[in-house]
Formats: C-alpha cells, structure tokens, sequence
C-alpha cells in the first residue's frame, strides 16, 4: 500500500519561529528548539489551511525589517 492511499490520522499543531516562519508539526511530539507552538492543532488539512491565511508575508521577519529600514 502507498503511503499517499493511507488516512493520515496523526494530529498536527502549528509552530512559528523567532523569524515568523510557520511549519506544522505532530502533536504528540515535542516542539523542536527554536520553534513555539503558534495555537492552532487539528488534522494536517486544517493546520496548512490555517497557516496559508495567516502567512501572508513569506519573508523573513529579519528581511521585512531590514527593508522597512529597521523598524
């Protein structure tokens, strides 16, 4: 059986880094350094879902400063 024909049934939360990068990750594990949980879990569909709406600047935080001059 491939892995594509398989229900994920794993329950994921969401993480974001010091940069403002988000990832999601599985719920049952810990949060790797450098990353915090960002409030949301749930199944992997609606944790992408979630970060496509609030991600809406893939930059860098490092970069966005730098070129709102520092701010």
């Amino acid at each position: 059986m491939f892995q594509d024909e398989t229900e994920d049934t794993t329950t994921y939360r969401v993480v974001v880094n010091h940069e403002e990068q988000y990832s999601i990750w599985p719920a049952d594990r810990e949060i790797p350094a450098g990353w915090r949980d960002a409030g949301k879990s749930g199944p992997k569909a609606e944790c992408l879902a979630w970060v496509k709406e609030v991600w809406t600047d893939m930059r860098p935080l490092s970069l966005r400063q730098a070129m709102d001059g520092g701010k």
